[in-house]
């Protein structure tokens, strides 16, 4: 065989060694891809440092919709609620550190709450709350 063959085979295996250690990474990742987090009572007592007060929705919080799309994702929250109709209450404790921010499900009286630190600037997890 010539030698343009013997290097375009070397390219080829190449190639598929390449693609398959590339493909092993990527399932890789996708399985340790961290589900979000539901919060201990500890850390959730821990959040309420003063008391909360309900702010407006329209005041601006904290910006939740890619934590919403990891819940969504793991099947905590429903795909079927409108982003529009998902955010029904927001609280802020009085430091101002903390947001607890309630998201409706689709049973009624039922919500899941996510407790953001502002100064991380990352949503801490979620618990479930039962109003009924």
């Amino acid at each position: 065989m010539a030698t343009h063959h013997y290097l375009r085979l070397t390219f080829i295996l190449l190639f598929i060694i390449t693609s398959l250690v590339c493909i092993y990474f990527i399932i890789k990742t996708r399985k340790e891809r961290k589900a979000p987090k539901l919060l201990s009572p500890e850390k959730y007592n821990s959040s309420i440092i003063g008391g909360m007060k309900e702010i407006s929705i329209s005041d601006g919080f904290f910006n939740i919709w890619p934590y919403v799309s990891e819940l969504k994702a793991a099947k905590i929250l429903s795909r079927k609620i409108k982003e529009s109709d998902l955010v029904h209450k927001v609280y802020r404790n009085s430091t101002e550190d903390f947001e607890h921010i309630l998201l409706a499900t689709e049973k009624e009286n039922h919500f899941v709450k996510v407790v953001v630190d502002k100064n991380k600037k990352k949503a801490l997890g979620y618990l479930f709350l039962d109003l009924s």
